[in-house]
């Protein structure tokens, strides 16, 4: 199952300090796993980047990694507030998740 769970357009700003000058939409998803599992929950993130006259859509879901829906919303929380993109998300989530 997906949910959406929030979503954000990077600032302008902090594209252009990145010599960006199209505009780029990060969205949040939970995800989880209607099996009798431990971990079945988990985050998915689309990154969209609106270039002139086309649209470039990028995603990484990672699946089973927290076993409870409160700990899934405090990472998504985290996961926004930092702007974390599709492809930094798996370094993220060493840092931060449990070992």
């Amino acid at each position: 199952m997906k949910a959406f769970f929030d979503g954000i357009f990077i600032p302008k700003k902090d594209l252009e300090e990145a010599g960006i000058n199209y505009p780029i939409k990060l969205e949040y998803y939970k995800t989880s796993e209607n099996e009798n599992i431990e971990a079945k929950y988990g985050i998915e993130i689309v990154k969209t980047e609106y270039l002139e006259g086309n649209v470039k859509i990028e995603s990484k879901e990672v699946k089973n990694i927290l076993n409870n829906e409160e700990e899934q919303e405090k990472i998504l929380k985290l996961l926004k507030d930092n702007q974390v993109t599709p492809i930094g998300v798996e370094d993220v989530l060493e840092e931060i998740l449990p070992k």
